[in-house]
């Protein structure tokens, strides 16, 4: 654990040694939900997964502002050292904002299947989390309702589940989850990718959620970035075809991994 603003941040230990590659998840995701990946990347340096306010087992509350939720991923690093970071959706949004106000402690980044515009949304997220359900009757309930039309987002969603007295809750509220992305229908974030300096590996779905044409537009903003298209894949890109991902990201943290730096 580490403790910042009064309150302790969760940070998972996913193996490897050396300069860290941390792990940031989606939204209403949790950190350990890298583990099938991490044990390949920890071939690259100290992995670790940070649970983001409201998620998994963080015991951190708001603001569920991207500055915050970044500022938070940047208390990794400083106690780490500098490193490389890999984000998923709503952890890619944070890595970007974490990578421009803190590049001494971001060596390069990976986005995966995140834009920084959704402004013009139209409510239709917002309708979506109000009507998930507050509860469900198992594990394999969570599963049906969120694995249509993609398998892999129903195990993945039943992974953030617990089961209570009156029966399987999602890790994160859904109340949170819509504040943290009502942030994100109000604001333009692209003027973070003016800050960026580090190098930028964009990994978009085929079939995900960033608006058309936008992860290229991005691609040439930022100062030194790649962008991929993986056929096939979902919003979850890592889960839906596993080795395609891997094989952009290892060889990206290969050349931009660093040496390895003494914890502060």
């Amino acid at each position: 654990m580490l403790t910042t603003d009064g309150v302790d941040l969760a940070v998972v230990e996913l193996g490897g040694a050396g300069p860290p590659v941390l792990l940031l998840h989606g939204l209403m995701g949790r950190a350990s939900t890298w583990a099938p990946l991490a044990r390949h990347l920890a071939a690259h340096g100290r992995v670790v997964g940070l649970d983001a306010r409201g998620h998994g087992r963080s015991a951190a509350r708001g603001p569920w502002t991207v500055a915050r939720m970044a500022a938070d991923a940047a208390e990794v690093l400083e106690t780490l050292g500098p490193g490389v970071v890999v984000g998923h959706s709503m952890g890619g949004l944070h890595g970007l904002a974490l990578a421009a106000a803190r590049p001494d402690l971001v060596r390069a980044l990976v986005v995966e299947d995140m834009g920084v515009d959704f402004r013009d949304d139209d409510g239709a997220a917002r309708a979506w989390f109000a009507a998930l359900p507050r509860t469900f009757p198992s594990r394999d309930a969570v599963r049906e309702a969120f694995g249509s039309p993609r398998a892999e987002f129903g195990e993945y969603m039943a992974a953030c589940a617990e089961q209570r007295a009156d029966g399987w809750h999602l890790l994160t509220r859904v109340e949170d989850a819509l504040a943290i992305a009502g942030e994100w229908a109000e604001r333009d974030f692209s003027p973070l990718l003016d800050a960026v300096r580090c190098p930028v590996l964009l990994v978009e779905a085929a079939q995900g959620v960033v608006p058309p044409g936008q992860a290229a537009a991005m691609a040439r903003r930022l100062a030194d970035a790649r962008h991929v298209v993986l056929p096939g894949t979902g919003h979850l890109v890592h889960d839906a075809d596993p080795a395609a991902w891997l094989a952009e990201v290892e060889p990206f943290l290969r050349a931009h991994r660093g040496p390895a730096h003494p914890p502060r």
